[in-house]
């Protein structure tokens, strides 16, 4: 009997250090990363003018090409790290019809909102390609609401909290998903 590939889900509020602990857990277990924001970004070089806003084209373009490439993926028995904010009501309806296809587990980032949101300062200005991201438009109220207003992605599969204010144990992280 060939077993389920896994997919293991990194979720938080934006600024939690999602992308960076995906990209570190695929490389120490060997598979790919697949990032929303990257996509994102790969295609908003291919509309010229382009500026966030909420439910925007293409940012509603990129949540179905995110799960179309996971899906894709999985169902050819590929391992994979996703990684989005995968807050659960918005992305539970995406991530359930894989429940029965792929061994989930959880990785939800978590630090102090005002981490969060220095990084989030600090990455819109050093980085021109969040320029594609909703999250370099909005001020920082709206910023600190979001934050803690966040939902975790809630479903029946195994889950751990990493705290990424300091650097993750990723022996311990790699660990729980064996």
């Amino acid at each position: 009997m060939q077993s389920k590939p896994m997919l293991v889900v990194v979720s938080g509020p934006p600024g939690t250090g999602k992308t960076t602990l995906a990209h570190r857990v695929a490389a120490a277990i060997g598979c790919p990363a697949i990032c929303r924001d990257e996509i994102k970004e790969g295609m908003a070089h291919a509309t010229p003018g382009f500026v966030p806003g909420p439910g925007d084209p293409l940012t509603m373009r990129t949540l179905s090409t995110f799960f179309d490439v996971i899906g894709l993926l999985i169902g050819r028995g590929t391992t994979v790290v996703a990684e989005a904010a995968f807050q659960d009501r918005l992305w539970s309806p995406g991530l359930s019809p894989l429940l029965g296809r792929a061994d989930i587990r959880v990785l939800h980032c978590t630090v102090p909102a005002e981490i969060a949101l220095a990084r989030i300062n600090s990455r819109s200005e050093l980085d021109a390609r969040r320029a594609a991201h909703e999250d370099a438009q909005i001020s920082a109220e709206a910023r600190l609401r979001t934050h803690n207003a966040f939902q975790p992605v809630d479903l029946p599969v195994p889950s751990m909290v990493v705290d990424t204010s300091r650097e993750p144990d990723l022996d311990q992280i790699v660990a729980f998903l064996s």
